[in-house]
């Protein structure tokens, strides 16, 4: 935080007195390192244990509405896992006391298949339900797949040639990057049976949603 100066300069004693402590200054320094550190450190915790699910994230501000998706195959391949930090527009009504910040698991694959896919978001009593991919032979497919998730649960899921623990940074396999020193996973190919995630941001640079049905409906995925 910088502090700029006044149409009037003081010299002396009196520029001295109206310096701000040097405490203070620390103390914002502390907390900006406590904030930076707290996505590697949370991560570092949790993907170890975490299956399947961007980065290019969320480059856009998020609503701060959470939604569901579910369904009951996801195959993948190009597959990276890290930490994120998404941010809501200034003043959202939907900010609650997190400061417009949402501590985020992105996942980032390469191409990816859905096999009946359910998204749903509750809009006050009502839910927008969206349907897609019911046909095995004919899933969902996403290119360039980014998902920032707070919540993810699968009956099983598998990796192969799957690196556990390297700098998100480095990584080759997925379609985009994480930050530098942040933990991540990145796999050869990604596979999950029936999965559900609780996202706030998704991003494909192309997808194609066969049998796609949307509506109004009293419940969720």
């Amino acid at each position: 935080m910088a502090i700029s100066e006044g149409p009037d300069r003081l010299d002396g004693e009196g520029a001295a007195a109206l310096a701000p402590p040097p405490a203070r200054r620390g103390r914002v320094r502390l907390r900006r390192a406590a904030v930076m550190g707290v996505p590697a450190a949370a991560i570092a915790a949790t993907l170890v244990v975490l299956t399947a699910q961007g980065a290019l994230a969320a480059q856009f501000a998020i609503s701060g509405m959470p939604f569901v998706v579910r369904g009951d195959k996801l195959t993948g391949t190009g597959f990276g896992q890290f930490g994120g930090l998404d941010h809501m527009a200034p003043g959202s009504p939907n900010a609650g006391d997190t400061g417009g910040q949402v501590l985020t698991i992105v996942t980032a694959i390469r191409k990816a298949d859905i096999t009946n896919l359910c998204q749903s978001v509750a809009l006050g009593g009502v839910y927008l339900h969206i349907t897609a991919g019911a046909d095995p032979n004919n899933p969902v497919h996403a290119d360039t797949l980014t998902t920032d998730s707070t919540d993810i649960a699968g009956k099983l899921a598998s990796f192969d040639n799957i690196e556990i623990g390297g700098d998100a940074s480095t990584f080759d396999k997925p379609p985009v990057k994480g930050p530098l020193g942040v933990f991540g996973q990145q796999a050869d190919t990604v596979t999950m049976n029936n999965f559900r995630q609780t996202n706030y941001a998704t991003t494909a640079s192309r997808f194609t949603l066969p049998g796609l049905h949307m509506s109004f409906s009293k419940k969720g995925c």
